[in-house]
């Protein structure tokens, strides 16, 4: 946060320099004037701030003034979303880094650094562009006007369903049911009611689920760390989660967090595999613990983020599908127990 700040007050002193300089040029000179919402959790934002701005604004100087507003207050986030309403987009749709440039919206860190330049080089040469005159950015387009984050915000209709809410309480009830299942039949098996039959196929279902578990979890971490957009199904909006707070977990890429849980189940698939109850026991627990965590995301995207993305969802089924199989796997493992008849 101090280093993006740093950058804040470096952009300004820039823009302050450049327009000293040309203070004996004609006090009519075009300006262009944007808005950049962004989140200090967010490396795509990182980029753009502190890799495609600092020169932009070292060679426009005080012609090019971009205002950033971080959503991290809930005035800033309807702020946000009444900006993304004003030109068209519901807010599955929004994410950040989100920027407006007269009649242009630009998301992410592949948009803004293609478009930007040859949109201030246009809007200059038309005689510059303020912020957009819409209720959500009014108090900006004065320019002299501060930018609080108590403004006023325009109203704007009820957001409505989330974009694959469906599919994502589909998965969220399927993987509490998952987890009742498994309790219920691993207290089958230790009592000596069931005894799951150890078939081939379940115990090398689990290295193919977490090699699909693998490619989803690398996938997400390639999008994550290099800063790309994510290539999303017909419904719900994956850039949004990946843009997010939640997509990382103390600094951790959670697509990082899941290659390595994805890893470690294979790991103790392989020490499994001499029918150690111990290494299957482990297995379990793991793929169990993963099992918690997607739920917690799953609610995260569905009641705090409003955005759900397919890819995470995708893993959350593979790791329950593992826990499934896992649990079978271990109950395999345990020797069948022998009722002594009564005695007459």
């Amino acid at each position: 946060m101090k280093r993006v700040m740093l950058l804040i007050a470096l952009l300004a002193a820039i823009a302050g320099s450049a327009s000293a300089a040309r203070a004996a040029q004609s006090a009519d000179e075009p300006v262009v004037r944007g808005v950049l919402f962004w989140l200090d959790t967010c490396p795509h934002c990182h980029a753009v701030i502190e890799e495609v701005l600092p020169p932009l604004q070292a060679q426009y100087g005080a012609q090019l003034d971009i205002v950033l507003i971080e959503v991290d207050t809930q005035a800033a986030a309807e702020r946000f979303r009444a900006t993304g309403a004003a030109f068209g987009l519901p807010a599955d749709q929004l994410g950040v880094p989100f920027m407006v440039v007269g009649d242009h919206v630009m998301i992410g860190s592949q948009e803004i650094p293609e478009q930007l330049p040859g949109l201030i080089e246009s809007y200059l040469a038309a005689g510059g562009v303020d912020i957009p005159d819409i209720p959500a950015l009014a108090d900006l387009a004065q320019p002299d006007a501060a930018a609080g984050e108590d403004a006023p915000v325009a109203e704007t209709a009820a957001a409505g369903g989330v974009s694959g809410s469906i599919p994502a309480f589909l998965v969220l009830a399927g993987m509490v049911a998952a987890l009742l299942f498994v309790g219920v039949m691993l207290l089958r098996v230790r009592g000596g009611r069931a005894h799951p039959p150890e078939a081939a196929w379940v115990a090398w279902a689990i290295p193919a689920l977490a090699v699909a578990g693998l490619a989803v979890a690398g996938y997400l971490t390639y999008v994550e760390t290099q800063l790309v957009a994510a290539v999303c199904g017909p419904v719900g909006d994956c850039n949004a989660v990946q843009s997010s707070a939640y997509a990382r977990l103390f600094g951790v890429p959670v697509g990082v967090i899941g290659l390595a849980g994805y890893v470690a189940i294979l790991g103790a698939w392989l020490w499994g595999r001499s029918g150690n109850p111990t290494a299957r026991a482990l297995l379990l627990v793991m793929a169990a613990a993963g099992v918690l965590f997607s739920i917690y995301l799953t609610w995260l995207e569905l009641f705090v983020i409003r955005a759900v993305c397919l890819w995470c969802l995708s893993s959350a089924v593979i790791m329950t599908l593992i826990m499934l199989a896992g649990a079978a796997w271990l109950g395999a493992a345990r020797p069948p127990v022998h009722h002594r008849p009564a005695r007459a």
